[in-house]
């Protein structure tokens, strides 16, 4: 396991308030529909053993991962709510999947066969849930297929309880976007009512990720599965606008901080950091900052011109981002060792947020959350 610095002053802060106020506002949209909160890569980079209890303890109904390994570690720590795996996993893995009671997907016909077999073996009965790829492209039941696969899973070892199909461009605004969405929900409608006139009826039939759930109400249908609405973001600005108009708002829940470590003061002309990529104007007073590349900060950032917070003020980086830390010219701010510094969150007045980043990076928000680095210990506050 990748060690934690916990000896080293640099962490993120996960706010429980916050956590708690975005599972409020997709309630609030999506009413009666059950929340599947979505805590696969470390609860996006929040840490999933902090998370996901504050999302069930907030009204979460159930969870979802991505791998096996996801699971087990839930599991392992004492939650007991459903998790379901949202994709199919190799048959070879099937077995401990059922063991610890992660509810399988099932994305083909190979993949139904293969969990009638295990359960078969194991004994006991379990959960699954149908894929059905109206779409994506990725995973999933060809439509055409919908109704053998269920019946493949129609064993005494098996119950088939969610029925379920994902979206690509949900958080699209164009009007081929919103199109080919309303496109997806009618063949998945077509598969609903298909099974359903065979009298296969899942009790769980979910579409809805974020951008779905807070962009198109219509696929809320029984559950929706949030990921990056629950930690404080929405998919695309237009979705933002549509909780503004609605009087709702979602709160980021994770903010990075650290202290000031070296502070020297520098002539102008020179060049700080590797590859002197950058002299100084006029003498400054350069501070040194322990949060690297390795730590999830994007070595670009610095040819972007980003920033971090101290004492409320806006400074950019002095040089290029090292692997476990950052030069930061404070120009004759008075900075000094032990200050605070926020490379993510608010202070005062001002703000950096994770959609900065990646507007610096030319990358989208989810990749910034999930790329904070393991070696960052993650608090839970308020």
């Amino acid at each position: 396991m990748p060690a934690e610095g916990i000896h080293r002053p640099a962490w993120a802060e996960i706010s429980r308030s916050a956590l708690a106020h975005n599972v409020a506002t997709v309630r609030a949209v999506v009413g009666e529909a059950l929340i599947c909160a979505v805590v696969k890569a470390n609860g996006y980079g929040h840490g999933a053993l902090l998370v996901a209890p504050a999302l069930l303890e907030a009204g979460a109904d159930l969870l979802a991962v991505a791998i096996v390994d996801e699971g087990i570690e839930l599991r392992s720590f004492g939650i007991t709510a459903p998790i379901l795996l949202l994709a199919e996993i190799p048959a070879d893995t099937l077995g401990v999947a059922l063991e610890h009671d992660l509810t399988v997907t099932v994305g083909s016909l190979g993949g139904a066969r293969a969990v009638a077999d295990v359960a078969r073996a194991l004994g006991g009965r379990y959960r699954v849930h149908l894929k059905i790829d109206t779409g994506m492209y990725r995973q999933g039941v060809d439509p055409a297929d919908a109704l053998e696969a269920a019946r493949l899973l129609d064993t005494p070892h098996l119950t088939l309880e969610g029925l379920y199909t994902h979206f690509p461009v949900a958080d699209g605004a164009s009007d081929d976007d919103r199109s080919y969405t309303q496109r997806q929900m009618a063949t998945f409608g077509d598969v609903v009512t298909g099974l359903a006139g065979a009298g296969i009826t899942p009790p769980l039939v979910h579409l809805a990720n974020s951008a779905g759930a807070l962009g198109h109400p219509d696929s809320s249908a029984g559950l929706v599965r949030p990921g990056l609405a629950l930690y404080g973001y929405t998919p695309a600005g237009w979705l933002s606008d549509a909780l503004d108009a609605r009087g709702l708002s979602l709160r980021p829940a994770l903010s990075l901080r650290a202290h000031v470590v070296a502070a020297r003061d520098v002539a102008a002309g020179e060049r700080p950091s590797y590859g002197r990529r950058r002299p100084l104007a006029v003498d400054s007073r350069i501070v040194t900052v322990p949060f690297g590349y390795a730590d999830g900060y994007p070595r670009r950032l610095f040819d972007a011109g980003a920033s971090v917070l101290i004492g409320g003020q806006r400074f950019a980086l002095a040089g290029s981002v090292t692997m476990d830390q950052l030069l930061v010219n404070v120009g004759d701010a008075d900075v000094n060792v032990g200050d605070d510094v926020v490379l993510l969150g608010r202070d005062g007045d001002v703000s950096v947020s994770a959609e900065d980043w990646a507007s610096w990076a030319s990358t989208i928000t989810w990749e910034i959350l999930c790329g904070i680095s393991a070696r960052v210990p993650r608090v839970l506050v308020d």
